[in-house]
């Protein structure tokens, strides 16, 4: 699969999941903590897996966004992506992600809105990413 590259960004993350992470070009940095059900001590800092699921969450807007037209409609202004990401063991071994994402689209009709979120999830890159490879489940809030 070929991509024609539009956008490039780059994060460093340092110390892993009790470090930092930053992107180079200085917009964002934080500090990381690995939750207590993994085995860290939790606390104050973000993890990975709370990154992908903001990053899934906008992403999919803006697929929804680009999808819109062909469907007939518009995404509301008060659309809604709820992402839960999950981790744990696989039976295979190594770890492995979860996720459920709820997206609300105040004001439009069900079955308009289920075609705008099927459609989206087939141009998001996120679901592109993550199609055959993660339990990635859409529901309609």
């Amino acid at each position: 699969m070929s991509v024609k590259v539009a956008y490039k960004t780059t994060a460093r993350a340092t110390g892993g999941r009790d470090g930092t992470a930053e992107t180079l070009d200085g917009t964002l940095k934080f500090k990381l903590a690995t939750p207590k059900e993994l085995g860290g001590a939790g606390g104050e800092g973000t993890n990975p897996e709370q990154l992908f699921a903001a990053g899934y969450s906008a992403c999919f807007i803006g697929a929804m966004k680009a999808v819109a037209g062909k469907v007939g409609t518009k995404v509301p202004a008060d659309a809604t992506v709820e992402t839960t990401v999950g981790i744990g063991p696989r039976d295979e071994g190594g770890f492995g992600l979860d996720i459920d994402l709820k997206v609300s689209l105040p004001g439009l009709e069900r079955d308009t809105a289920q075609a705008l979120i099927d459609a989206a999830h087939q141009v998001c890159p996120y679901s592109n990413a993550t199609r055959n490879n993660v339990d990635v489940r859409l529901s309609l809030a």
